[in-house]
């Protein structure tokens, strides 16, 4: 009877695998594509499979790399192939490039540096569904102090009370602010309602002697600065 032998080969992934690491440990991310980008951080949550295709099924259900780092672990976990751990380990990247750029503008003059504000800006909100309010609080010497999401509202509307931005700037001794709010639709372009949001919370703010700096939209693709339009 004809024995059969357990191949002592490694299954066509592990070379795979090796020459993606290789790829990106001697040319960068730019080398390969965003579900190659995928694919490599899935290999160290996912062993002895291939992970080609559930990196494209990722890219495909959330349209680009920042919708996937974007999703929650439940929306992750739909994908097929997309375990809980695998879930986690996108989120945490996620997390590490939001705590990477706040570490960037903490205690920075944020002013010789307003792409800086932008870049956490958008890492920070720009993949949620809804629009929601922040306030970034700065010292005397525009540095920044700490941030805050003051409200949260529906897709396409923040309802933000200026007496609620006085009360926390107050809390946190703030000598001037550096208003956020994001437009999930990815246009950025101030609405009527953005406009005087903006001018209602500075005249507040003038009555303790707080200045806005600049009142920043963020989209997923780019941003609209007050400060830099002379509307501010």
């Amino acid at each position: 009877m004809k024995k059969f032998k357990i191949s002592d080969k490694s299954p066509h992934y592990h070379g795979h695998r090796t020459r993606l690491r290789e790829k990106f440990s001697s040319y960068g991310g730019d080398s390969l594509h965003d579900y190659e980008l995928l694919e490599l951080l899935l290999t160290y949550a996912i062993p002895r499979k291939d992970v080609k295709e559930e990196a494209k099924a990722l890219i495909s259900k959330f349209k680009s790399v920042s919708g996937v780092l974007g999703a929650d672990v439940k929306e992750l976990c739909e994908v097929e192939g997309i375990s809980v751990n695998s879930a986690a380990l996108i989120r945490l990247c996620r997390e590490l490039a939001v705590k990477s750029l706040e570490e960037k503008i903490m205690n920075k003059d944020v002013l010789s540096s307003p792409q800086s504000v932008y870049d956490f800006s958008k890492v920070k909100l720009s993949h949620l569904e809804n629009e929601v309010f922040m306030v970034i609080y700065l010292n005397t010497k525009n540095h920044v102090q700490g941030h805050e999401i003051i409200d949260e509202g529906t897709i396409d509307t923040a309802i933000v009370y200026p007496r609620k931005i006085v009360k926390s700037v107050m809390e946190k001794k703030a000598s001037s602010v550096i208003l956020v709010h994001n437009h999930p639709s990815g246009v950025c372009d101030p609405s009527n309602d953005d406009i005087r949001l903006t001018s209602a919370v500075k005249d507040s703010l003038k009555t303790v002697d707080v200045k806005v700096l600049d009142h920043i939209i963020s989209g997923k693709s780019g941003y609209f600065s007050f400060r830099e339009k002379n509307l501010i």
